[in-house]
């Protein structure tokens, strides 16, 4: 990576998981002697709204905010508001999404329907994009709220950092009743997204 700067945006909605998501990357980067920043934008969170977490690390990083189309992962929450930022991924940056479909207000009120086949959408603009079926694999877990340690797992393929150091940020992070069956989630994303 030498100079680069890695740039990773997390996309979803309030209540999915991505700011302690978020967290967890930065421990982890930071663990592996990165300098990292991060941001989040919280857009009505709590009922359900727009959450964006920009992560940033590398030898040296001085903002925390990423340029539009200089993403180097998508990492996704749910499908529509992944498809909402494919405009901030680089030419070369790669799309880790979980399969999920939350309706917005304005769909739930019938102002607007959710857009069709966002999966074939987001492949097709993306190629090098993996979907993941987070909550298949968190029930399988033993837990549903586990999904965004799923989607970690999953996200983890992507970089050359010691495992020891994710379940180092996870033990830290999550409480630690949860811990085993958070550890069990990250395993799980992590070879479903081989």
């Amino acid at each position: 990576m030498a100079d680069k700067v890695t740039n990773i945006l997390l996309a979803g909605v309030g209540g999915q998981g991505i700011l302690l998501a978020s967290e967890v990357l930065s421990e982890v980067m930071m663990l592996a002697g990165y300098d990292v920043k991060k941001n989040e934008i919280h857009g009505m969170s709590q009922r359900g709204g727009s959450v964006v977490s920009h992560v940033r690390f590398g030898k040296e990083v001085f903002s925390p905010i990423i340029p539009e189309g200089e993403a180097d992962v998508l990492f996704g929450f749910e499908l529509l508001e992944t498809y909402r930022y494919l405009p901030l991924l680089a030419e070369h940056g790669s799309v880790i999404v979980n399969r999920l479909r939350l309706m917005p207000p304005s769909v739930s009120i019938g102002q607007q329907t959710y857009p069709e086949n966002l999966e074939e959408r987001i492949q097709r603009q993306v190629k090098r994009s993996h979907i993941v079926d987070g909550l298949v694999l968190a029930l399988q877990a033993g837990d549903a709220r586990t999904i965004n340690t799923v989607l970690l797992g999953a996200l983890s393929t992507m970089f050359n950092v010691d495992e020891k150091l994710w379940s180092e940020a996870l033990e830290k992070m999550v409480p630690p009743k949860t811990l085993e069956i958070n550890l069990k989630a990250f395993e799980l994303g992590k070879a479903n997204c081989g």
